[in-house]
């Protein structure tokens, strides 16, 4: 899409998931770059009335800033197919896939890339029993931004206790031990390595408050560890059919080498935060944070 064609750019944020507070930050942000390069910018909150807005409003490209469910995986994609409004981002069978932990992984393995060993299990026989031996990791199969996560260790005296709002249905994963590493796909091209450091957890805090981790970009590793974890964010957004920006992460145990690098997932709405790693990886490749968000609003297409 010729940017002289894109006049009106609505960005959507916030939203109804557990991740409506990032989302609303990335938005702000994200409208703030598009206002700098000259786009007429209107912020919504996406609502029940989404579509009655966007219908009013008539712009030629949807910024789709949401993270979480719903704006994450394929319902809203969906909604701006049936509207035929350009739209960011992956379309929504690739939003739809990379959203559920458990396809994503079948998918990973298919395309020969690296997973940990996971089950999906009730979440009433992951608090009766270790589902498998410590330490592993429950989680919601359908969550980002490390939203619902538990760890449980090697010196746990039992199973863990889930929070109400946790699904019915959950995934148990082996723990991974290592660096957690990342890197970031646009269009074709993968990006850098980001090395990320933190005292513990890379929880839901360390990912957004201002200095819960710390980022290493480039990431100090050996140059065969950069190049295999390109190539695997690369082959992981084609295998799920992803469009747009990407990012996906990885946890590298040094003491195996190349053997010890494992996909965790691939986020199809990277975080666009002061604190978000995407933006960071584009700034050290040469394209400020305007022409990251103006790059994205010329790829938005229909049909994705």
């Amino acid at each position: 899409m010729s940017s002289r064609a894109i006049r009106k750019v609505v960005v959507i944020k916030g939203g109804p998931s557990a991740e409506r507070e990032v989302s609303l930050s990335s938005g702000r942000d994200c409208a703030t770059a598009l206002r700098e390069t000259g786009y007429e910018v209107t912020e919504l909150d996406a609502g029940p009335d989404l579509a009655a807005r966007l219908s009013e409003i008539q712009p030629d490209v949807v910024f789709n800033a949401l993270h979480g469910r719903w704006g994450e995986d394929g319902c809203v994609q969906g909604l701006l197919e049936w509207m035929r409004i350009p739209y960011t981002h992956s379309g929504v069978l690739a939003s739809s896939t990379a959203m559920d932990k458990e396809r994503t992984k079948q998918i990973f393995r298919e395309a020969a890339l690296p997973v940990c060993y996971s089950v999906l299990a009730s979440k009433e026989d992951v608090m009766a029993a270790h589902v498998m031996p410590p330490p592993y990791v429950v989680k919601p199969f359908n969550e980002g931004s490390s939203v619902g996560v538990y760890l449980v260790n090697e010196a746990a005296n039992g199973p863990p206790v889930l929070a109400d709002d946790m699904p019915d249905v959950v995934m148990v994963e082996a723990f991974a031990p290592g660096r957690e590493l990342t890197t970031t796909v646009v269009g074709d091209r993968a990006l850098c390595v980001t090395d990320i450091l933190t005292d513990g957890w890379y929880d839901y805090d360390a990912k957004y408050v201002d200095g819960g981790s710390r980022h290493v970009v480039p990431a100090e590793i050996p140059a065969e560890i950069t190049e295999l974890c390109k190539d695997y964010a690369l082959r992981a957004h084609k295998a799920l059919g992803c469009r747009g920006v990407t990012r996906t992460d990885f946890r590298w145990d040094e003491s195996k080498g190349v053997d010890g690098l494992i996909l965790l997932e691939t986020n199809t709405q990277p975080g666009m935060t002061p604190t978000s790693l995407t933006p960071e990886q584009a700034q050290h490749e040469g394209m400020t944070m305007a022409e990251l968000c103006q790059w994205m609003v010329e790829d938005a297409s229909c049909d994705r």
